[in-house]
């Protein structure tokens, strides 16, 4: 078997893993798990941009929170049914994405990752600013009327399921054909020695744009949903705490694989889910975990699996 049937094979058997998941698990796990695949959503954008392209963005948060009110207002204010309010969302933060990454690649390095802080920053700020739209820090409910899409209430656990695994499947096969393409191959050969790529005669800036921008929609579509099926926008989303998130999930599933955004982003709910049923210095152990993960498995869980096992894990 050639390892892109391999790698096909592996990531189909996820989706339907978590397929059969949705039969089985009680009801506490089921609605995590419909969480846990939006925010590995989350985390593919991120790792696109970081894990494939080697950019470090501590202003993802910006793109979460764009979707998720991009989708929110239109359906408040606009009277947007779902469907084209996720289409709202999406664009909004491929917009911004846009805009964002046509100033913030002027700069290099450590200057990048400040600068995506900066603009994450003033987005929230934004968001406060204009209270009476976004409700400021208190954020806004979206009614259960507002959350059915084509005649099926996203509300109800079921569906909300099915339409967190059918985000999650579409993102994981989209960024999996990316990264198989010329221009995913492209990006690796700038994360790996941006100036050979550059003497080659590739397009750097115009590729490292490309990038910000799918990785931007992709994060988008992640709050979109994340606000349609959890009933909720809210300023905290588009906190700090919100771009550093899918850094830790990358990085402890496995930078620049496929399938770590999702290890990374299941492993860390559940450790923290775990640790506070047994002490309120939770965070005490979950910081000892990280420590230890990232000592002794410096490419992350993925990445050490295709280190030591499977050389073929994209």
């Amino acid at each position: 078997m050639s390892d892109h049937a391999k790698s096909l094979t592996l990531h189909l058997g996820l989706l339907a893993l978590l397929f059969a998941l949705q039969f089985v698990l009680p009801a506490y796990h089921h609605g995590n798990m419909a969480r846990i695949m939006v925010l590995a959503t989350y985390a593919i954008g991120y790792n696109l941009l970081f894990g494939y392209t080697g950019l470090l963005s501590l202003g993802h948060a910006m793109f979460f929170a764009a979707g998720m009110y991009g989708m929110g207002l239109s359906i408040r204010h606009l009277g947007f049914s779902p469907a084209p309010a996720l289409i709202a969302g999406v664009l909004a933060g491929a917009t911004l994405a846009l805009g964002v990454g046509v100033l913030a690649l002027r700069t290099l390095g450590v200057a990048f990752m400040i600068v995506t802080l900066m603009f994450a920053q003033a987005g929230y700020l934004v968001i406060l600013y204009f209270a009476e739209w976004t409700r400021g820090d208190e954020g806004f409910v979206i009614q259960q009327s507002e959350r059915v899409l084509w005649g099926i209430d996203l509300s109800q656990p079921a569906a909300r399921y099915f339409a967190a695994l059918t985000l999650f499947a579409a993102c994981l096969l989209i960024s999996m054909r990316l990264i198989q393409r010329p221009f995913g191959k492209i990006l690796i050969a700038i994360r790996e020695n941006e100036d050979r790529a550059q003497m080659l005669g590739y397009d750097i800036f115009a590729h490292k744009l490309g990038a910000v921008v799918v990785s931007g929609a992709v994060s988008a579509a992640a709050g979109a949903f994340y606000g349609l099926l959890f009933g909720y926008a809210g300023a905290s989303f588009a906190t700090v705490q919100y771009s550093i998130l899918p850094l830790l999930w990358v990085l402890l599933g496995g930078a620049g694989t496929l399938i770590g955004p999702f290890i990374g982003a299941l492993f860390t709910f559940y450790l923290i889910d775990i640790a506070s049923g047994f002490t309120n210095a939770y965070m005490l152990i979950v910081g000892l975990v990280l420590v230890a993960l990232t000592l002794f498995a410096r490419q992350g869980i993925a990445g050490e699996l295709r280190r030591r096992l499977w050389r073929w894990l994209p």
